[in-house]
């Protein structure tokens, strides 16, 4: 018996020797690997890897602030703000993020009845671009919103029957209106907010078309200041110093001998076996092309994302890459668009509420997705600041006089950045 006792004893510190020793040849295996991946260069590659991100970072869409026009009426005139964002000190307090969160049904309305509805006490909230209702309310701080569809401009605007009613438009051919619950919103709050603006004097160009006809030629929402706004002119520079750290965000080896430069300086890294790419240009734009195992995934509850889930996982993604390499400007969605199982999904910079421009026409950023796989990523790293002088901007009437050469344009302000180290503000011309 005590023989057969020992034998047991025996084997059983065998097992556990064996257990504990397999359990450290795959931990050295898994550190062998991070290693070889070169996680050294990159601190959040775990939590990419799991899913698990930072303390601190942003994990929901109201935390990335979208620029909006804002016009608040009242029975004295129309004040707004060109460089206003959802993250901005009193928009809060503007009521859409009740009325979103309110609203269960939408109806079909007119452009008509939308223009009409803004000579009353009212708030216009311009987003610069159409977006899922879905995303806009979530960028709003109202969560699980029952709307559906895409809207670029929305107003909330007091009823005849004394109800606040939203009024919701696409940019094209489709106005849809609701009612606010009053306990949500009531026509006294309203009629509060809009008489504390505290803005500048404002006008759309439809209303002052008899004063000025070249007026009829504009975009009739166009938001024209009665005094020019004072926006500062911005350093710009493409803050790339250094690319391992880029390799190592995208999952690559940072000590691949698969890594050329081009003639015009672009370095290029691949994996052949993987098919998958990274070009970074001297300018700071890079692009990454996945091959056939995704390395960059987003978050999602099902195979393919909800365009809320796809807006936010891009953000975050893009957020980890620029940290604080984009100065004072933020990025923020230009659109997001679904077909099957493929999102494309474009971004553009913008400093305090003002966007920026590239004169090429390009994006800031650009990123496709099949399912929750990162397909394609483009980027162009830009560090902008302010640089203590003031803009210069062309007077209005002579901005008008050259816009009005073409039937419809839209006057806005914003920056055009050209490329170089200044970026000044101008009137844009949508």
């Amino acid at each position: 018996m005590d023989h057969t006792a020992r034998r047991r004893r025996r084997n059983l510190i065998q097992n556990i020797a064996i257990a504990l020793l397999s359990v450290s040849a795959v931990l050295l295996f898994a550190q062998l690997q991070l290693y070889n991946l070169g996680t050294s260069e990159d601190p959040l590659y775990l939590e990419r890897l799991t899913g698990v991100l930072p303390e601190g970072s942003p994990s929901r869409l109201r935390e990335f602030p979208a620029p909006v026009r804002v016009v608040l009426t009242d029975s004295y005139g129309r004040y707004g703000s060109l460089g206003f964002t959802t993250n901005s000190d009193g928009f809060s307090a503007l009521g859409l993020r009740e009325a979103l969160g309110s609203v269960q049904h939408l109806a079909p309305s007119t452009a008509g009845a939308f223009r009409t509805a803004l000579s009353g006490p009212s708030i216009y909230f311009d987003f610069l671009n159409p977006l899922p209702l879905q995303v806009l309310a979530e960028l709003t701080g109202a969560e699980d919103t029952a709307l559906e569809g895409d809207a670029r401009c929305l107003l909330l605007a007091a009823g005849e029957d004394g109800s606040v009613h939203l009024y919701v438009w696409d940019g094209a051919d489709t106005v849809l209106t609701g009612t606010v619950a009053s306990t949500a919103l009531s026509i006294d709050s309203l009629t509060e907010t809009v008489s504390q603006s505290g803005m500048g004097s404002v006008s759309f160009a439809f209303e002052v078309v008899e004063a000025e006809p070249l007026y009829s030629k504009l975009f009739p929402l166009s938001i024209l200041p009665t005094e020019l706004p004072q926006l500062p002119v911005l350093s710009a520079a493409s803050p790339i110093s250094g690319t391992d750290w880029l390799l190592a965000a995208f999952g690559f080896n940072i000590n691949t001998r698969e890594r050329y430069a081009e003639a015009d300086g672009t370095e290029v890294i691949t994996e052949v076996e993987a098919d998958r790419s990274l070009h970074i240009r001297p300018t700071g734009e890079i692009t990454y092309r996945s091959g056939t195992e995704a390395t960059l995934e987003i978050s999602a509850q099902e195979e393919v994302p909800t365009p809320a889930e796809a807006v936010l996982g891009a953000s975050i993604l893009l957020e980890q890459l620029t940290e604080d390499r984009s100065g004072e400007a933020r990025l923020y969605l230009e659109s997001v668009s679904q077909s099957g199982d493929t999102t494309q999904l474009l971004f553009g910079y913008q400093i305090d509420g003002v966007p920026i421009r590239f004169s090429d026409g390009g994006h800031a950023a650009e990123i496709t997705l099949s399912g929750t796989s990162v397909t394609r990523l483009a980027l162009r790293f830009r560090q902008y600041s302010t640089a203590g002088e003031t803009s210069l901007l062309l007077p209005l009437r002579q901005t008008l006089a050259i816009a009005a050469e073409h039937a419809g344009t839209e006057l806005s302000v914003g920056y055009a950045d050209s490329g170089g180290d200044a970026v000044s503000a101008s009137w844009l011309a949508d």
